[in-house]
């Protein structure tokens, strides 16, 4: 049977032409997109588990112990309340925490067809490079939405201090949640500086001398940061945020620096065996010509009898 245009061979070095590239690109924008809609209509049915979820910490650390269901009873003192405004509002707000629950538990499949599509372009050690920025990028970034998760209930605690006594403090439902994954992403993003600086390390671009001559700055910097970057004002909140920064870049800082030792022994002991040299393109002679002699010091004269005398 004759083999389709689709199934043909391919070639190893995975050369295809531009055609095949849209192909391919389609197909795996098809394959990401179709996961995306089926997690985002599973998760269409538990929606309201996923608001309680993020917003039960605060409601707890305001004063409000009960669940989320329980909102409606009257209660005295300073308490925040969660409310929605407007007759869409609840169906707007399924359709985006179901969206954004779709587009997070179905990473894995659409990062899969991510690295499908890039992969063939990459060399060995770019590979190699890719595969430690993931495996220790994804830790990272879930180590700082885990301090966003645990630093959010105090951050409402101290807002909600402001308030004067006796008043409810109404929380519009879909601008908590914004603040949430707001908070979750510049938590889980700022864990990635040590990431970044240990990449630009690897590949020569930054040595770990020039990180340590910046620690003034980047204390500073980092402090700046947090102080921008967290809603609230009160330094506990932004001391969550620049505390783990600077023990990472600290950390980051010092790997830079024994990788920066190694390499200068590595260049100090030369190629191994199974490594080219470099090339050493100085011009020479080939070994039966003869070099040119100085202007005034010919090695032989011609004779006035026509034979040929060496100078002594």
């Amino acid at each position: 049977m004759l083999k389709s245009a689709r199934k043909k061979e391919k070639d190893p070095e995975g050369r295809m032409p531009l055609a095949e590239h849209l192909r391919e690109l389609r197909n795996r924008l098809a394959k990401a997109l179709l996961a995306i809609v089926v997690v985002t209509i599973v998760a269409a049915f538990f929606y309201k588990d996923i608001i309680e979820f993020f917003t039960n910490p605060i409601l707890t650390a305001v004063g409000c112990d009960s669940t989320f269901s329980e909102l409606a009873q009257q209660r005295t003192g300073t308490c925040a309340r969660i409310v929605l405004n407007g007759l869409l509002t609840p169906f707007t707000l399924a359709l985006k925490v179901s969206l954004m629950a779709g587009v997070i538990f179905a990473s894995p499949v659409w990062l899969y067809q991510l690295w499908g599509f890039v992969a063939p372009g990459l060399h060995r050690h770019e590979r190699k490079y890719a595969y430690a920025f993931v495996g220790t990028g994804v830790p990272l970034f879930l180590g700082g939405a885990f301090f966003a998760y645990k630093t959010l209930p105090t951050m409402a605690k101290v807002l909600l201090e402001f308030s004067p006594a006796d008043l409810d403090n109404q929380l519009p439902l879909d601008d908590l949640l914004d603040l949430i994954v707001r908070m979750v992403l510049v938590f889980g993003l700022s864990f990635e500086l040590p990431l970044l600086l240990v990449m630009l390390n690897l590949t020569g671009a930054l040595t770990g001398r020039r990180m340590m001559s910046w620690w003034r700055g980047m204390i500073i910097g980092i402090t700046v940061f947090a102080a921008v970057a967290t809603p609230s004002t009160d330094p506990l909140t932004m001391l969550a945020l620049a505390g783990p920064i600077w023990i990472l870049y600290f950390f980051a800082t010092g790997f830079s620096l024994l990788n920066d030792r190694r390499r200068r022994r590595r260049d100090a002991l030369g190629p191994a065996d199974d490594e080219a040299s470099e090339l050493d393109l100085t011009p020479r002679t080939s070994a039966g010509s003869r070099r040119w002699p100085r202007a005034g010091h010919c090695p032989h004269r011609r004779a006035r009898n026509g034979s040929t005398a060496t100078t002594t």
